[in-house]
């Protein structure tokens, strides 16, 4: 016999382990666990690396933020890659976004990227890697 069925047992333990209070609550400790990760998670920075081919750093690479608008994705800010290849983004605004690198000689990059929220802050798992696009027409 559980508590629930227990007739010796306090009326609030009954009424506490009851599914109509039980679920409810479970939602509600939920969302609260949720908001308040999103709210200490919600700054709009993006940070990474670029690397060539081999896997080395690239230093000074053009990395751009690009927001999705719409119907198409629309840059939002650029920034250079330091010289371990690191770069940081602090005003992503959207949640539908993509990453582009680039340096001359070096190679090309870009990636989508999708957050769960808006603003919500990532540091990618996997460098943007820089490769030569092969060329058309041969």
């Amino acid at each position: 016999m559980s508590i629930r069925d227990d007739p010796a047992a306090p009326r609030w333990t009954r009424w506490l382990l009851n599914r109509f209070v039980l679920v409810p609550g479970t939602l509600a400790i939920i969302a609260i666990v949720w908001n308040a990760w999103v709210f200490t998670h919600n700054h709009g920075m993006i940070a990474g690396r670029v690397v060539d081919a081999s896997g080395r750093a690239v230093e000074g690479a053009e990395v751009k933020l690009w927001v999705f608008n719409f119907t198409t994705f629309v840059e939002q800010a650029s920034t250079q890659s330091k010289s371990d290849g690191s770069f940081q983004f602090t005003s992503n605004p959207s949640h539908n976004i993509q990453l582009s690198a680039e340096k001359p000689g070096v190679g090309r990059s870009r990636i989508p990227v999708r957050l769960y929220f808006q603003s919500e802050d990532l540091t990618l798992k996997q460098p943007l890697q820089l490769t030569e696009a092969a060329t058309e027409g041969k």
